[in-house]
């Protein structure tokens, strides 16, 4: 079986492209998830990565699950209720946990139809841009069935409860315009424009502190969840951290001296 996620790197950006074109990059088999995960969590111990790029391969970012799948209970779709329930917290959960607890920055380069698991692979990631062939659909619903990777939780906070809630009750799918209005994605491009963006948006990130980009992310993450006293608590604790390393240094004296950083991640 073919790789179902590649890999290519520029510098420091990573970039991941979800590799089954013929089901338009739909998950079937536990394997697949446990291929992202890993992959993920490699990266995640590679202090020379600081920004990420999610696409998918061929026309669509991600059908979701195989719905061929579903109609003949096999592959993740086998078993017993409480086969599927294991199939969802080991393996499933596992990769979307992988994904959004990531501590580097995350860019969704949504080329077409993400759809059900692939709408929510997309909310896990920090940024998104979408090609105007992308489509987006929180689609659950319409096979009968609850965002069990933890959707209702990610896009409500992206798009806020009204417009998630219309999203999760209709299952319609949206295109990349009002995706953008509603706040799903911040930025629409043609469709041959859409990598170039992504990298040079990744590439721009990718340029700043490695440790601090890390922090950064991490304390943007919990301050989605925490309340602010933790915030509080986590920002001292982050600053003391980095207005003591050698890159803070480097970037003061660059900010003095008038010429571009060089950083070394300490």
């Amino acid at each position: 079986m073919p790789d179902f996620l590649l890999q290519s790197r520029r510098e420091r950006v990573v970039t991941l492209t979800l590799n089954r074109p013929d089901a338009r990059n739909a998950f079937s088999h536990a394997d697949q998830f446990a291929e992202v995960t890993a992959t993920l969590e490699s990266i995640r111990r590679d202090a020379t990565v600081s920004a990420i790029v999610l696409t998918g391969a061929g026309s669509a970012f991600c059908a979701g699950g195989d719905v061929k799948d579903f109609r003949n209970r096999t592959n993740f779709a086998a078993g017993s209720a409480l086969d599927l329930r294991n199939t969802y917290r080991h393996d499933l959960q596992r990769m979307i946990a992988a994904l959004y607890d990531l501590d580097i920055p995350t860019i969704a380069a949504v080329n077409g139809p993400a759809i059900g698991l692939g709408n929510d692979l997309a909310c896990c990631c920090d940024i998104r841009i979408a090609s105007v062939n992308a489509l987006f659909a929180e689609s659950f619903i319409r096979l009968g069935l609850i965002p069990g990777d933890g959707g209702a939780w990610f896009l409500q906070r992206i798009v806020g409860i009204s417009n998630a809630a219309e999203m999760l009750f209709t299952g319609d799918t949206i295109d990349a315009n009002e995706a953008l209005r509603i706040g799903l994605v911040s930025r629409v491009v043609e469709r041959e424009g859409l990598l170039p963006a992504a990298d040079a948006l990744a590439g721009k990130i990718a340029a700043h502190p490695p440790q601090t980009l890390r922090l950064s992310k991490r304390l943007l993450r919990e301050a989605q969840r925490a309340p602010l006293e933790t915030v509080y608590e986590l920002s001292a604790a982050f600053q003391a951290l980095v207005q003591r390393s050698d890159d803070h240094q480097e970037a003061v004296d660059a900010a003095a001296e008038k010429r571009p950083p060089s950083y070394t991640g300490q």
